[in-house]
């Protein structure tokens, strides 16, 4: 074996590690495999018999590919998360396991995939590195160029951000399915009460970095929402989305949109999270109902 598959092998060794920090900080799993293959490119061209860690030092590397792509993202769209950020109180220092988290990486909740991507990214890069594979804020200060103290109030803003789009869901799917077809029609007949009854007062809009590119927005509040989708989704269809009921837009039998919807054990909606990213949208468990 030369010295060059020596260290592919070494590499490989990583790879679905990286891959699962990639995409928790990314969000598509495109763009993970560019991170991924960023850093080989990064360890070919380096002096790899110098470097103590390996793991920590790849790591380190994708987390500085995946800063500079969602940079490069935010530079590239208007980002309308700015003014309804919910900011909870709650909080929690409790680390699960980093190499359990590697694992389950591929399996992103709808929900959080939604709300990582309205972290900036610095606080999106200190959360997914720190709360999710445990990586000590002094190595990631030196990524996002703070120091360690800021880096970890990075961190906890980011774990607020998360924690506050949380909630004690109704997990009846019969329930679910009777609550988001009654607001598939109220929502195509144009029934501003009807979704008003619906909401929840506090219900949150979001959308991933897709689908704001395609236009569409963040909201909070009932009324807000009512009105972002009075008159609409008339092409939308229901769907039982990671085993909970949801909507689809899918133009000739294509997923192209997905509404996953957070429903409250008194039956209102808590949570609208709009995806769009391709990437995404294939990595969901999806059934296409009819009506």
């Amino acid at each position: 074996m030369d010295e060059n598959d020596f260290l592919a092998e070494r590499f490989e060794e990583h790879r679905a590690r990286l891959r699962a920090v990639a995409y928790r900080m990314l969000g598509s799993s495109g763009e993970a495999d560019d991170a991924v293959q960023e850093a080989w490119l990064r360890l070919s061209r380096s002096d790899a018999d110098a470097v103590e860690n390996l793991g920590g030092w790849l790591t380190t590397v994708v987390a500085r590919v995946c800063l500079n792509m969602l940079r490069s993202h935010e530079t590239r769209r208007e980002d309308p998360w700015d003014a309804h950020r919910p900011e909870p109180a709650a909080d929690r220092e409790d680390i699960a396991d980093p190499e359990h988290q590697a694992l389950l990486a591929d399996s992103v909740g709808l929900a959080l995939l939604v709300v990582l991507d309205t972290l900036t990214p610095a606080e999106r890069l200190a959360f997914v590195l720190h709360d999710m594979f445990a990586v000590p804020f002094d190595e990631i200060a030196p990524v996002v160029e703070r120091t360690p103290a800021a880096t970890r109030q990075l961190a906890s803003r980011a774990r607020r951000r998360v924690q506050g789009a949380q909630t004690a869901p109704e997990t009846d799917v019969t329930r679910q399915r009777e609550v988001v077809d009654a607001f598939l029609a109220a929502s195509r007949g144009g029934d501003f009460d009807a979704l008003l009854a619906l909401l929840d007062p506090d219900v949150v809009l979001r959308a991933d970095s897709a689908a704001v590119r395609s236009g569409a927005g963040a909201a909070r509040g009932a009324q807000a929402v009512a009105h972002t989708f009075a008159g609409r989704a008339q092409a939308a269809q229901p769907a039982i989305i990671n085993g909970a009921a949801g909507l689809v837009w899918a133009p000739g039998g294509q997923p192209r949109v997905i509404f996953g919807f957070t429903i409250a054990s008194d039956g209102r909606i808590v949570a609208i999270d709009i995806v769009a990213d391709p990437e995404g949208v294939g990595r969901l468990d999806l059934e296409v109902l009819s009506g």
